[in-house]
């Protein structure tokens, strides 16, 4: 069935295959700790788990070279530590505080890495796609082998912008992939209650005259031969794809999302649970003797390790001040430009 296997597995290494556990026993054990601290009121603002995806944010950054990109949306948070971003500033970005990632003033949805080349995740629905699309057409210009990879839900695909960005993706041929996680559920409406399709989303790139592929979540050999020709069409021949993951989240839309375990059963739920990919990995590193049960316990306590860690840098930070207010808004501001005094950032009289 994979018949690029060979090419890009059979170089894996048994510590990267390890350190593909690591990472998403790191979001997950993260995310556990986020939600503790949220439910005590440590937290405002949304708070969006990624616990049950870590497969697809963790797959994708094991295929990724050093010109590569990355952008996410609305679940973004497993993301952004699987691009490498340290878990005390992110967990003080959550908790509000000025040893955050951006200092305190913009949680979850501004967990940027420039200098990883990770471009933070967007509330907005879709928002992201023409980030991508710019971030790509940047790449083609400069003559950089490099390809975006924008991460967005089953519930952006009926945005208006997400077309229009696949529509230039596939004019002006750029090194870009969309990877749509399908967790069959858009906030709280069913895919097949919100969205037309023919067999599944990704087939509608065929629209824009853009490969496509649907990829399910729990085998990391197979999703990383699957990627793998999309990230070839990207670097040697300049053309976009579309890939549709599918996977499952254990908790809702939000931890605001009360009714999850409503419009979804708990016996689904729990199903899907039994399927675990993170679960089926483990067992596939102990089944390969990469790993015994020991080490996967050791793994979970580096990670908790990690996160509790992570929360007493979050609670050991300060709150940003009112006169910090329109700091880091304007670089006109923060640099004391002539135009900031008077008000007139990008224009002149």
């Amino acid at each position: 069935m994979i018949d690029q296997e060979h090419d890009i597995n059979r170089t894996w290494s048994a510590e990267s295959k390890i350190d593909l556990y690591r990472q998403m026993m790191r979001i997950c054990r993260f995310e556990q700790a986020a939600l503790k601290h949220y439910n005590a009121g440590k937290m405002a603002g949304f708070l969006v788990l990624n616990i049950g995806q870590q497969s697809v944010a963790t797959g994708v950054r094991s295929l990724m070279g050093p010109d590569d990109h990355s952008i996410s949306g609305w679940r973004g948070m497993g993301h952004a530590l699987a691009a490498g971003m340290e878990m005390g500033p992110c967990m003080a970005e959550l908790f509000g505080k000025t040893n955050g990632c951006s200092k305190g003033k913009s949680g979850a949805f501004s967990f940027y890495a420039p200098a990883k080349h990770h471009w933070g995740c967007h509330a907005t629905a879709a928002a992201q796609t023409p980030l991508a699309a710019g971030l790509a057409f940047a790449l083609k210009q400069r003559e950089i082998k490099g390809v975006v990879f924008c991460f967005l839900g089953e519930g952006s695909v009926n945005q208006g912008v997400y077309h229009e960005s696949l529509n230039l993706a596939g004019l002006f041929g750029l090194p870009v992939i969309y990877i749509i996680e399908n967790n069959g559920y858009a906030m709280g409406t069913s895919v097949s209650r919100s969205s037309v399709f023919k067999d599944c989303l990704a087939r509608r790139a065929e629209t824009y005259g853009i490969d496509w592929d649907l990829i399910g979540d729990a085998d990391p050999y197979e999703m990383r031969a699957r990627i793998q020709p999309a990230i070839d069409r990207a670097r040697e021949h300049q053309r976009p794809t579309v890939l549709e993951i599918s996977t499952y989240r254990y908790f809702g839309s939000n931890v605001a999302d009360a009714n999850h375990k409503r419009y979804r059963t708990p016996e689904e739920i729990e199903e899907k649970k039994s399927r675990d990919p993170m679960m089926l990995w483990g067992l596939r590193l102990i089944n390969e003797g990469l790993l015994d049960e020991a080490g996967l316990e050791e793994i979970s306590r580096q990670a908790k390790a990690e996160a509790l860690a992570a929360v007493a840098f979050a609670e050991n930070g300060a709150p940003p001040v009112v006169s910090d207010i329109c700091s880091d808004v304007y670089w006109e501001t923060d640099h004391a430009t002539e135009s900031s005094k008077i008000g007139r950032h990008f224009f002149n009289d």
